[in-house]
């Protein structure tokens, strides 16, 4: 059989953990408590379509208490220079609640629990405190010890994860050679274009987030398919990504068929190509205009089912492109 085209969807699932250094509690309350309904949603769409799914989950999440959450504190801590960076300091103040049932903002175990129930569902690593590998300060024996305290964490749960992906995308080649000594073998890199690099926080200028915006609307920056997947020196399979999903906006309301079909060109172009796309959010952006997200996801999906029978394209997880698509280049010779 020939190579076929591949879609890759990896969510990153953070709570309030990933943006706690942005965002208060009260003001992003709505996406916070609406993944509860969501990730329900999003796995019976997912069974629906027959879609593998990396689910890259920050370690605190996987906790079942305040007590064992203090339990799980790495060793060698990050010295940001940002220090608010830091959810150290955080978790010692009256924030955290006992357990997820009276604080859905921290815990998860139960929605890991149910994704796991799912088919083709795969848990991945987003690092335990959701570490900045970019920011100032950081160290790498403090992303060991993240890496350390993640894998304890959650080899006591009975998951093994082999994939990571970076918080805020922020890729440190240097570290890729940690990732695998901790058992990792993928990880989620960035696109080739200019406006999707990133060196940390202190980059990230005004200029290049309302270029990624208008891109999502608009072909700037290629449809970001891939032929082969790279390999560092270390070992680590590179799934980059190829596009970020971004959630629903009444103000954008009117550009909402030119994003449909700037993701549905891109996968068209890969099923007729042959090559790989890799789609990722995180499950909280549609915690609000739950419905409008939900709807747009499911068109994207039929989309895809579409192409896989015309095309016969595929679903794949990272952990699943990184062990099998450069094989599948190697027997298959491809013509692009």
């Amino acid at each position: 059989m020939d190579k076929t085209g591949a879609f890759v969807i990896s969510l990153d699932f953070e709570l309030y953990w990933g943006v706690r250094d942005k965002r208060t509690i009260p003001s992003y309350e709505q996406n916070l408590l609406g993944v509860r309904r969501v990730i329900p949603a999003l796995l019976e769409l997912f069974a629906k379509y027959e879609m593998h799914v990396t689910w890259a989950t920050v370690g605190f999440l996987f906790c079942e208490s305040r007590k064992e959450l203090a339990s799980v504190v790495p060793r060698h801590l990050p010295a940001y220079s940002d220090e608010k960076l830091s959810p150290y300091p955080y978790m010692e103040t009256d924030a955290i609640g006992e357990h997820e049932q009276v604080d859905p903002y921290h815990f998860a175990p139960s929605l890991i629990k149910l994704i796991s129930s799912y088919p083709h569902q795969f848990i991945g690593s987003h690092t335990l405190s959701h570490y900045y590998c970019l920011e100032p300060g950081q160290t790498p024996e403090a992303f060991a010890a993240d890496l350390d305290s993640f894998h304890r964490l959650t080899r006591k749960k009975g998951y093994a994860p082999s994939s990571i992906v970076f918080p805020r995308n922020q890729v440190q080649s240097a570290y890729l050679s940690l990732c695998k000594k901790k058992g990792f073998c993928s990880y989620r890199g960035n696109e080739q274009s200019w406006m999707y690099h990133t060196r940390g926080a202190a980059e990230e200028t005004l200029f290049k987030r309302a270029m990624r915006l208008m891109d999502a609307y608009v072909n700037l920056s290629g449809h970001n398919n891939y032929v082969s997947l790279q390999r560092s020196p270390d070992g680590m399979i590179d799934v980059p990504s190829s596009r970020f999903l971004r959630p629903y906006h009444p103000r954008l309301q009117r550009l909402e068929k030119w994003r449909m079909k700037r993701i549905k060109c891109d996968l068209t172009h890969t099923a007729e190509h042959n090559r790989l796309y890799h789609l990722w959010w995180h499950p909280e952006n549609f915690g609000n205009h739950m419905e409008e997200n939900l709807s747009f996801l499911e068109e994207i999906l039929q989309h895809y089912s579409m192409l896989r029978d015309r095309y016969g394209m595929q679903s794949l997880s990272m952990e699943e492109a990184a062990a099998k698509w450069n094989h599948q280049e190697v027997r298959h010779e491809v013509l692009v």
